[in-house]
């Protein structure tokens, strides 16, 4: 069994394999670091990053994300949509197949799309809840028909949503089903590896030149990055800001990185069972008091030596879908104990539950210190990435680290979070207005009217403070020299076509 070293570097393991250009018949192998071990090998259970990074190799989509966040066929070669917009028709590639050897067709289609909508366990339901069904019109073409016109659908299907598997992927929750993409699966052990090879049947296979992918979920950046100079590694996601300027000064290593267009912050429970009955919970100004506890500036240049960008809305610094007016908030001590004493508090005791990786510990501290000052007594309680979803899914937290990778349509950033039943609204504010606004913006086509939309939107979830946004990341890689063709993409999805190792 191949083990990485966690805590010390580590004798390089890959020493004896032979790296070659693309066109070469050597075969390659391919080792990537990640900060966190994958949930499910599923498009439709799945929830986590690690597992979307994953399953860009494993999955193909029926349409991708440019770097230009641009939309580009993949599975399906062209769409249209109807002049209502409430249909979508899309005509499929006629040499794409699935790794147990089923051929991909719209029948195929169809029956992922709908398990998707329909698998107990699905997290793709409110991604597709405009689609009343599909039909089949042809062996390669077919119809989304939905029930209102939904300008977020695209962007879905760009998505885990638009990952189609086989149909014979009857499989049970934990085992990774058929799909088409270019690597297929082979063996996963828990909290060390999990294996893929190439898939020779692709449509696509000449532009894949690594035989052997395995990913290495290492949360600690330090040690992933001692894995990447040991030879162990070929790249590594999520690079820790501070040795971004060791890894620039070492020729045998190279550095890429990209602006996201996710967010960052404190999940905080307002009305997520027992646990959500406590003065942070119950009262807005004592959430608006922690808020302005914190100095964003201040933490990005603690603990991402300032590349990161401060964060106060679901939308970074740049994207069109900004509410310019928000600006990050100065830090504000006096008007925060103010907030404290009209709520009758002196001191607030809250629990904050953080991942176990070192730069969301420094986050959760960061956060300590600061809102200490404030009138804070803030307990870190440190927990798996696996085991902090599943307990703030189930209500039994006050407030947690958490973030999202972004999306490139804006309901991707707000649907899911701050919707009543939102698949990711652990915190489960419910407003019956941000409900109405979101759920017209998922309707609205003319940009300037759906822009108008998700700002008043913005603006209630930012007063109501379910999540205290904190910060937006840049993407930032590691790779050794001779690894080619790796290009960043601002979803912060690793896409593999032309990559390759150098002799």
């Amino acid at each position: 069994m191949m083990v990485f070293a966690r805590g010390l570097l580590a004798v390089s393991l890959l020493a004896g394999i032979a790296a070659a250009p693309l066109s070469a018949p050597v075969a390659q192998s391919l080792a990537i670091g990640l900060q966190d071990d994958p949930d499910q090998i599923d498009p439709h259970r799945s929830r986590t990053f690690a597992a979307r990074i994953v399953l860009t190799a494993h999955c193909d989509k029926l349409v991708d994300v440019a770097p230009d966040l641009t939309f580009v066929p993949r599975l399906a070669t062209a769409w249209t949509w109807s002049a209502d917009g409430k249909r979508l028709e899309m005509t499929l590639r006629g040499d794409a197949r699935f790794h147990d050897g089923a051929m991909l067709d719209a029948e195929a289609v169809k029956a992922s799309i709908m398990r998707a909508k329909t698998l107990p366990d699905s997290l793709r339901k409110g991604d597709l809840a405009s689609v009343d069904s599909v039909e089949v019109l042809g062996p390669l073409s077919l119809a989304f028909v939905l029930n209102r016109p939904d300008a977020a659908l695209l962007g879905q299907l760009s998505d885990r949503a638009g990952m189609i598997v086989s149909p014979r992927a009857d499989v049970p929750a934990g085992t990774p089903p058929a799909c088409s993409g270019p690597f297929r699966f082979v063996e996963r052990v828990a909290q060390d590896r999990i294996v893929f090879e190439r898939f020779d049947g692709h449509w696509e296979r000449q532009a894949y030149g690594i035989q052997r992918l395995s990913y290495h979920p290492i949360p600690n950046p330090t040690v992933r990055l001692a894995n990447l100079r040991a030879g162990q590694f070929q790249l590594i996601e999520r690079v820790a800001p501070s040795d971004v300027a060791l890894v620039r000064g070492d020729r045998r290593f190279a550095m890429a990185s990209s602006p996201g267009i996710g967010f960052q912050g404190l999940a905080v429970n307002v009305a997520n069972g027992a646990a959500a009955d406590t003065p942070l919970g119950r009262d807005v100004r004592v959430r608006e008091a922690l808020s302005l506890a914190i100095d964003r500036q201040a933490l990005v240049q603690a603990v991402f030596e300032g590349l990161h960008a401060p964060g106060i809305q679901p939308f970074p610094p740049g994207s069109p879908w900004a509410r310019a007016d928000i600006a990050v908030p100065a830090r504000d001590l006096a008007r925060a104990r103010a907030l404290l004493r009209e709520a009758g508090l002196d001191r607030v005791r809250v629990d904050l539950m953080a991942t176990a990786n070192p730069i969301d510990q420094q986050v959760a501290e960061v956060v300590q210190a600061m809102a200490g000052e404030a009138g804070f007594d803030i307990t870190i309680r440190q927990a798996e990435l696996g085991a902090l979803l599943r307990e703030t899914a189930a209500g039994r937290f006050q407030m947690a680290t958490n973030g999202w990778g972004g999306r490139v349509d804006p309901d991707g950033n707000m649907f899911g979070f701050f919707t009543c039943q939102g698949g990711f609204n652990e915190p489960k504010y419910c407003d019956e207005t941000t409900e109405r606004l979101l759920v017209a913006a998922r309707g609205e086509t003319d940009r300037a009217r759906r822009k108008a939309l998700y700002d008043e939107a913005i603006g209630r979830v930012v007063a109501a403070k379910p999540w205290i946004f904190l910060y937006h990341p840049v993407w930032l890689y590691a790779s050794s020299a001779e690894l080619q063709g790796f290009a960043p993409h601002p979803d912060g999805l690793i896409r593999l076509a032309g990559v390759a190792r150098a002799r």
